[in-house]
């Protein structure tokens, strides 16, 4: 059995929008949702960099609306998060919280 995929700190910032967001999430909204919930600016083209890695490791499925007036006719290509995406994202925070586990004391955490 292949080891679970590691995510980068995006790749988890795309997966956390797109569950906020459920099924409305398209690269804009995306980047919205990361820029204003996670307080750091992020290029559209990084996204779609990110969501396209998702994609081919099974974590994000896509699929296209309908054409919409607001946007002159053209489709939106909407992004839902897939098992193996929940999986390695739940993986990735218990990294993370194993890592932080014991250091909220730490010396150098409590400077400012």
């Amino acid at each position: 059995m292949r080891p679970p995929e590691r995510l980068s700190e995006l790749e988890q910032l795309v997966l956390l929008a797109l569950l906020r967001q459920e099924r409305e999430a398209y690269g804009v909204s995306i980047r919205q949702e990361i820029e204003e919930t996670g307080g750091r600016p992020v290029s559209i083209a990084a996204v779609y960099a990110a969501l396209d890695r998702l994609q081919r490791q099974s974590m994000v499925t896509s699929w296209l609306s309908g054409p919409t007036p607001e946007r002159g006719g053209r489709a939106k290509k909407h992004f839902a998060i897939q098992p193996a995406g929940a999986a390695a994202l739940r993986e990735s925070r218990e990294v993370m919280d194993r890592m932080w586990d014991g250091l909220q004391s730490h010396a150098d955490l409590n400077t400012g």
